[in-house]
C-alpha cells in the first residue's frame, strides 16, 4: 500500500485525506492543531451565535472515521530533493511515497498588524474578537472599524467576504441590544472597489447594503499603520477606532521558505492544473498553498480547495494505475459564497460565464447555518454527501 503525507489538517488537507482513504492509500496527516477548524461558520462566534467549539471538528475522530493517521507537529521545512520533511518536534520525517501540501497559507504583516485581530487569522482570534466586541457593548458606546487588505503579488490570496460578514453580524448585534446608534462603524479596505472580484452587481447591491445600514466607508486609499487607536491612511488621515479586525491577505507558508520548492512571487507552491507541484510527479498542493493560474478575478476560497483535494486523490489513484485520466482545477474556479448578515445572507456565484448575486432576506442565515451542521455530520459519515459538496 502506498503512503501519502498530506501536511496540513484544515479544509483542503482533510478532504484530501478523506478521499485518499478512498482511493486505497495509507495516510498519515500532520497538523498543528488537533481539530479542524470551519471557518466559514466562525463568523458567528464574535457575536455569541455560536460557541468556538461549534466551530471544531477533533481530527482525533475524523482519523478514526476515515482511516487515516495523525500527526500532531509543525511543518517547519520541506526538501523535495531528500524527499524529507522537517517537523519542529519530531524532526525528519521521510515515510512516504506521495507528498500533499496543504498546510495554508501565510499573512501579509503591515505595520502595527498586532493592534488588530483577524477572522480568518488564529482560530483562538476569533473568541479574542469577540471579548473586545463585548467589552465594548457593556461600555455601551464605540468605535469599531473592519476591513481587509490585498496582495498585490498575488491578487486571489484576498479574504473580503468574511469582512463584510464580521461587519453585518456586529450591526445586527447591536441593533438587538439597541445600541446601534452608539456605535460608529466602519468598513474599510485599500482597495478602490473591494469584494471587485465578486462581480459588479455584488459591489453595487454590497455598497446599497452598507449605506442603507449607516455604515462609513473609507476605500482606495493605502494603510500606513495600525495603532491602538484607528488606522493610519497614506493621505494622513486617520480611522479612529476602538476596535479594529483586519483581514490581511494571504502570502506563502513561513515553512515554504525554508525549502527547495518552485514559489511564486507570492511565496505560493507553483502547481499544474492537476494540482501537481512543477516539475514533480510525486507532489501536490492544493488550497490556500498553492499558486492558482487563472482568470484575474480568481480567489482561494474552501469550495476550490476541496475540489483541488478530490482531484488530487483520482490524480494520485490515476498514477498508481498507470493511467493518466487526470482532472483539472482550473475548470472548475469560481467564486462562491453565501455572504450572511446577522437576518438574512446574499447568495453570490461569479465563472467565467455569469455573475450572480442574490439577496435572501431571513431565509439565507439559515441556509448558512444549515450548511453548517451538514458540513460537519457529512466530513463524519453522519449523513449522506451531496455531489459535489
Amino acid at each position: 500500500m502506498k503512503k501519502v503525507l498530506v501536511l496540513g489538517g484544515g479544509i483542503a488537507g482533510i478532504e484530501a485525506a478523506i478521499y485518499l482513504r478512498k482511493k486505497g492509500f495509507k495516510v498519515t496527516v500532520v497538523s498543528n492543531r488537533d481539530y479542524l477548524y470551519i471557518y466559514p461558520i466562525s463568523i458567528w462566534v464574535p457575536t455569541g451565535e455560536k460557541k468556538f467549539e461549534d466551530v471544531c471538528l477533533p481530527l482525533d475522530k475524523l482519523a478514526l472515521k476515515h482511516g487515516f493517521d495523525l500527526l500532531l507537529d509543525e511543518v517547519s521545512a520541506v526538501k523535495i530533493q531528500e524527499s524529507a520533511v522537517y517537523l519542529k518536534d519530531k524532526g525528519v520525517y521521510k515515510d512516504f511515497d506521495y507528498l500533499v501540501l496543504s498546510m495554508g497559507s501565510g499573512k501579509l504583516k503591515p505595520k502595527g498588524w498586532e493592534n488588530t485581530l483577524s477572522i480568518c487569522g488564529a482560530p483562538e482570534d476569533s473568541k479574542k474578537i469577540k471579548s473586545r466586541v463585548d467589552e465594548l457593548i457593556k461600555k455601551g458606546a464605540g468605535k469599531i472599524a473592519v476591513g481587509f487588505g490585498g496582495n498585490p503579488k498575488d491578487p486571489s490570496a484576498v479574504r473580503g467576504g468574511p469582512a463584510f460578514e464580521v461587519m453585518f453580524n456586529i450591526d445586527h448585534a447591536l441593533r438587538r441590544a439597541g445600541l446601534r446608534e452608539k456605535f460608529d462603524l466602519t468598513f474599510f479596505a485599500p482597495m478602490e472597489s473591494p469584494g471587485a472580484r465578486m462581480g459588479k452587481k455584488a459591489v453595487e447591491d454590497m455598497g446599497k447594503m452598507i449605506k442603507r445600514l449607516g455604515i462609513e466607508t473609507r476605500f482606495g486609499k493605502k494603510i500606513s499603520e495600525f495603532t491602538p487607536d484607528g488606522i493610519l491612511l497614506e493621505d494622513d488621515t486617520k480611522i479612529s477606532s476602538d476596535f479594529t479586525m483586519f483581514i490581511s491577505a494571504g502570502a506563502g507558508h513561513t515553512a515554504l521558505q525554508n525549502s527547495d520548492l518552485p514559489l511564486n512571487e507570492a511565496g505560493f507552491v507553483k502547481i499544474n492544473d492537476y494540482c501537481q507541484v512543477e516539475g514533480y510527479e510525486n507532489v501536490f498542493a492544493i488550497g490556500d498553498t498553492a499558486a492558482l493560474v487563472g482568470p484575474a478575478w480568481k480567489a482561494k476560497q474552501g469550495h476550490v480547495a476541496e475540489i483541488m483535494a478530490r482531484n488530487t486523490a483520482h490524480n494520485l489513484d490515476q498514477i498508481q494505475k498507470g493511467q493518466k485520466d487526470f482532472l483539472g482545477y482550473q475548470e472548475h474556479l469560481s467564486i462562491l459564497c453565501v455572504m450572511d448578515s446577522g437576518n438574512g445572507a446574499a447568495y453570490v456565484h461569479r465563472d467565467k460565464t455569469k455573475e450572480t448575486m442574490l439577496l435572501m432576506p431571513f431565509l439565507g442565515h439559515w441556509l448558512k447555518k444549515g450548511w453548517g451542521v451538514y458540513y460537519k455530520l457529512s466530513k463524519m459519515n453522519k449523513i449522506p454527501r451531496l455531489p459535489g459538496m
